[in-house]
């Protein structure tokens, strides 16, 4: 099933260029997902999010990355996730959010390129050293040199770590926010 939109408001340039798809996959070892989508055509507004079409509980997902063939481990996140990795960055959900489906590598170069871009905008000669330190450590992990742990917390339970390293546990919706 996809639908598709044309034509509609943007929320925010106004403009009746925005384009709306839904669209429903199965993903392996997750299940039956629905996609959905918002771009602008005319200010490139875009937001998207994912959610399984299964109720799913509030979950607490954990992954140690400790080599390169981690890096191909498939990962949903949902909009409302939190995406910790300790000593490395920490993603919180917010209005601008998006749900995805990518793998560890894709989380990781995300805040590998976020953290290159604070750097070229840094005039503080300790911050940019500090980001070149990061981007140092994440292309170890990524390379296998390093190990990191990755948590996912998600209040909806439409986020997974299709791994069987992954530990998955339930938390109650509240706790995530305080976590």
């Amino acid at each position: 099933m996809a639908d598709e939109l044309k034509g509609e408001e943007c929320p925010v340039c106004r403009k009746k260029t925005l384009i709306l798809n839904e669209r429903e996959e199965e993903i392996p070892y997750f299940g039956k997902t629905l996609l959905f989508s918002m771009t602008c055509a005319g200010c490139r507004f875009h937001k998207a999010d994912i959610e399984s079409v299964e109720k799913k509980e509030p979950c607490k997902l954990t992954i140690e990355v400790s080599g390169e063939q981690d890096m191909n481990t498939r990962v949903v996140k949902s909009s409302q996730a939190t995406v910790k990795i300790p000593h490395i960055a920490t993603i919180t959900p917010g209005p601008a959010s998006n749900g995805y489906v990518t793998n560890i590598e894709g989380i990781l170069m995300r805040i590998k390129h976020q953290t290159e871009t604070a750097k070229n905008d840094e005039e503080d000669n300790e911050t940019r050293k500090k980001a070149i330190k990061l981007i140092k450590k994440i292309n170890r992990v990524m390379r296998g040199d390093e190990k990191a742990k990755i948590i996912i917390e998600d209040p909806s339970g439409n986020s997974a770590i299709l791994s069987k390293k992954t530990e998955t546990k339930k938390i109650r919706a509240a706790q995530e926010s305080n976590a």
